[in-house]
């Protein structure tokens, strides 16, 4: 589906021409829509929060395999940069779990607030930068950080329209890793999931990351559609 068919399908017939305006000046057309579906809700998104890919939702997708698998429910989830709340709320609804979203964006916890309730689901928002302001354990901790180095290409209307923070991290785009990585031994129950979704070449770095801070864990990195790095599982 093209844009313009985009706009044409989920805009209302009085917005049509003000929309085919700003998709003409770049804008996304998801913002201008106002929603987007992910993993089969509806989701709000504007310039405060990311727009979610379909990589996330196959995270999402994961994620629950390996939670069914390996965990036992009820689980407990903290869901680090949650942004749109897209992730904490798929897996509100598809688990018997109780969940957190973390963000260090007050505007992007407006907007999860927001989501979750229209989805009619029940979770708690906290402002924090990932880790440092959590005390609690979990059974699994999941995040789609930052993870675009500062001297990564990105599309334009990528760069010009979406919130920078959400998208860019230093030493390569291993920052935020780094950063729950160093505390997640305070943060994690045993038995225990980590789930990040990665750049595609970040997959072997994030793997010594982890190796120098968790002891005794096993690391599955997966592919995307795409058949490139995409995600990271950490058991503990």
């Amino acid at each position: 589906m093209t844009d313009k068919e985009y706009l044409k399908k989920y805009l209302p017939k009085e917005k049509f021409d003000e929309g085919l305006k700003k998709l003409k000046k770049n804008i996304p057309v998801q913002y201008i829509v106002g929603s987007v579906n992910f993993y089969g809700i509806n989701i709000k998104v504007d310039e405060n929060v990311l727009i979610p890919r379909f990589e996330t939702e196959y995270l999402v997708e994961k994620t629950i395999k390996y939670v069914k698998k390996y965990l036992k429910e009820p689980i407990k989830i903290i869901d680090l940069g949650t942004g749109s709340g897209a992730i904490s709320i798929s897996l509100k609804t598809k688990l018997n779990c109780e969940v957190d979203g973390i963000d260090i964006s007050l505007k992007a916890l407006n907007v999860a607030k927001e989501n979750a309730k229209l989805n009619n689901v029940e979770i708690n928002f906290y402002q924090s930068d990932m880790l440092e302001n959590v005390k609690g354990k979990y059974d699994l901790i999941i995040s789609n950080p930052p993870y675009i180095s500062y001297d990564e290409k990105v599309e334009k209307i990528v760069k010009e329209n979406e919130p920078n923070i959400a998208l860019f991290a230093k030493n390569e785009g291993l920052e935020f890793y780094e950063k729950i990585l160093k505390r997640v031994n305070n943060n994690i129950k045993t038995p225990g999931i980590i789930a990040f979704e990665i750049g595609m070449n970040q997959g072997d770095k994030i793997k010594r990351i982890v190796k120098e801070y968790i002891k005794y864990t096993d690391i599955k990195i997966e592919k995307d559609l795409t058949n490139r790095d995409r995600y990271i599982f950490i058991f503990v």
